[in-house]
């Protein structure tokens, strides 16, 4: 039987919905969906790009908790209610993803808070 087991962050999200911030499952990472919130102060900027940064902070949070990292990732979806926001944030995605280039989605899509400017869902493969 594969190993399963969920990473929590502390969200107040998480809790309310009945989720886990990741799952590890074998030698995978699936990072839910991650905003820009600050979970220990549950505070969000109201900068997308601020936004981008926070979330790779707390997806970086969850890998390391997992046993890997950004350069683990192989599959990003980005998910934004306006698709102009976008392409501020790419210097902040291309600094965390341009040296592993992960299979990339980017859809314009409704968030469940309307403070939320980018969502970032990653996959990521375990090393060894």
């Amino acid at each position: 039987m594969t190993e399963r087991r969920a990473i929590l962050s502390g969200s107040a999200f998480e809790e309310q919905i009945g989720y886990a911030r990741a799952v590890v499952h074998g030698d995978r990472v699936y990072v839910s969906g991650t905003t820009g919130f600050d979970y220990s102060a549950m505070t969000i900027s109201e900068d997308v790009v601020e936004q981008a940064e926070q979330c790779l902070r707390n997806i970086e949070a969850a890998l390391g908790e997992a046993g890997c990292t950004l350069a683990d990732v192989v599959r990003v979806r980005y998910l934004l209610p306006a698709r102009e926001d976008f392409e501020p944030c790419w210097p902040v995605l291309r600094k965390a993803f341009a040296a592993v280039r992960p299979a990339a989605t980017m859809l314009e899509c409704g968030l469940a808070d309307p403070r939320m400017k980018i969502e970032i869902e990653v996959d990521a493969h375990l090393p060894g």
